[in-house]
């Protein structure tokens, strides 16, 4: 039997929904202070109305919904999902009170796009916007990265037991630090710390390219955003190929992969254990899955001879390669291109390069290295099983931080998400497919969308079918939380529709 949930339930939901709000709301103060630097008197009055909008939804929730309980694992996935949706409202306001973009719906679909570190975009007139507006579509991709739930960990939340719930739920199962609050905070001071050093290596690089101070650092933050968090933002409608710099893009490859790495493995580094980025199965995986998905591009680009040097062939096809597997979305050639210059081939491989994405814990999204390393373990588990004798007792370890088992609970669970992931890819694919797109191409845009890559071979559009926006929107979020926290609120609506 169903369990219909009760009113307090719905206390316990809200008031921590309250909580994550302010939490939010708080870090609108960021553009309204450089609104007030920049002298931008309008962008100014966006985030008024917006902070005023977010913080008093925020404290109405709290009032009217306080409670001192703590979350169970129901409540606390909930929280998450629903979490993210108001983000990416309330995120979407100030975009949709600048002007640039057609309609609310495009504005939520830009928030969710920052939020859930995607990339794609829907902005009209990229290169006019101010520069207000402009930070905070890249501050919401570095909050979206780290989490949104983290930041009210940080900040807000104390109870140790309904803290963890929220941020397993945001798909997010290893800690860091002794408790989940001091996780939180290490992961914005290793963040933290990046963008300072991040920032001043792309300021002077600008600065040296014939970029002003101003200007260049500005750039140099935005981009350091969007590339630790694997965004894929840019301030500029060219995106990285704006800036015609080879160092430039030299160092958002490291910043990619950086971002793409474990907060753990990050931790463990920065304690002195430099062996444990040769060690760890995610590493491994990494660089043995960008070898073999850049063979395949390296082939299907070397068929067209499009790029006819090293040095292109580096910029151009190595690096979408690197952006696609970090799950960035950065791109040095324009959207058109992969469907115009590139071959089929070389296509395929950006694709399996985009479907399987970066570390777990980190800023990045897709099925992730650690379930692709403890599938291939099981492999060869079977294989050995089939090979060595029948009273022979076979067990596998795997490294990833310390020694572990491959148990099949492990197992399983890696592919659980593997299927879910390529089940939204193909569905996404469908609807594209249903709106007159090739096979290919939607199959392309449905798995940047799923993943959070921000890679586009140009459906995304703002002429494209208000369905698809949605159906991109849903998969950006599904795709973030992987899906324990979606699955979560849909059982929680049958239950309030069929619950007793």
């Amino acid at each position: 039997m169903i369990l219909k949930p009760n009113l307090k339930d719905l206390k316990i939901i809200g008031f921590y929904l309250g909580k994550i709000i302010l939490g939010l709301a708080l870090t609108m103060v960021i553009p309204i202070i450089a609104g007030i630097c920049f002298g931008e008197i309008n962008p100014l009055l966006d985030f008024f109305i917006s902070i005023e909008i977010a913080v008093l939804l925020g404290l109405l929730l709290i009032k009217f919904c306080h409670t001192d309980e703590d979350l169970n694992w129901m409540q606390g996935m909930i929280v998450v999902s629903l979490s993210w949706i108001l983000a990416m409202i309330l995120g979407a306001i100030p975009l949709y009170l600048s002007g640039h973009w057609k309609s609310f719906l495009d504005a939520c679909f830009d928030s969710m796009s920052g939020f859930a570190t995607t990339g794609l975009i829907l902005v009209q007139n990229l290169d006019h916007l101010s520069y207000t507006h402009n930070l905070w579509r890249h501050l919401i991709m570095f909050l979206g990265g780290q989490g949104i739930v983290v930041i009210a960990l940080s900040f807000f939340v104390r109870g140790f037991s309904g803290a963890f719930k929220m941020y397993v739920g945001e798909a997010r199962d290893e800690r860091i630090m002794p408790n989940v609050i001091h996780t939180a905070r290490f992961i914005w001071l290793v963040s933290i710390v990046y963008l300072v050093l991040g920032t001043l290596a792309l300021g002077i690089t600008g600065i040296f390219n014939g970029m002003k101070p101003l200007s260049s650092f500005f750039h140099g933050a935005c981009i350091f955003m969007a590339a630790f968090d694997t965004g894929g933002f840019t301030p500029q409608s060219q995106n990285i190929l704006y800036y015609h710099s080879a160092i430039y893009e030299l160092i958002t490859v490291i910043i990619m992969v950086l971002g793409a790495f474990n907060f753990k493995l990050h931790y463990h580094l920065w304690m002195g254990n430099r062996k444990e980025i040769i060690r760890n199965i995610e590493t491994r995986t990494f660089f043995a899955t960008v070898i073999a998905t850049f063979s395949i591009v390296a082939v299907g680009l070397a068929q067209t001879g499009i790029y006819p040097t090293a040095t292109i062939f580096l910029r151009k096809g190595f690096y979408q390669l690197i952006s696609a597997h970090s799950g960035t979305g950065f791109q040095t050639i324009y959207a058109q291109q992969f469907i115009l210059d590139w071959n089929q081939l070389a296509m395929v491989g950006i694709i399996l390069a985009m479907a399987l994405g970066g570390a777990v814990c980190s800023t990045t999204g897709a099925i992730k290295m650690l379930r692709i390393g403890i599938i291939f373990k099981a492999l060869q588990e079977d294989l050995k099983r089939i090979i060595m004798p029948e009273k022979a007792i076979i067990i596998e370890k795997f490294h990833h931080i310390k020694e572990m088992f491959l148990e099949d609970r492990i197992i399983r669970s890696a592919l659980i998400i593997t299927l879910a992931y390529l089940v939204l890819y193909g569905l996404g694919a469908l609807v594209g497919m249903f709106y007159g797109n090739s096979f290919l191409a939607s199959l392309f845009e449905s798995t940047s969308a799923a993943a959070n890559i921000g890679l586009s071979c140009g459906i995304t559009d703002i002429t494209m079918p208000a369905v698809l926006k949605i159906t991109y929107i849903l998969q950006m979020w599904a795709g973030r939380l992987e899906f324990m926290s979606v699955f979560a609120i849909i059982g929680f609506i049958v239950a309030v529709v069929k619950g007793r």
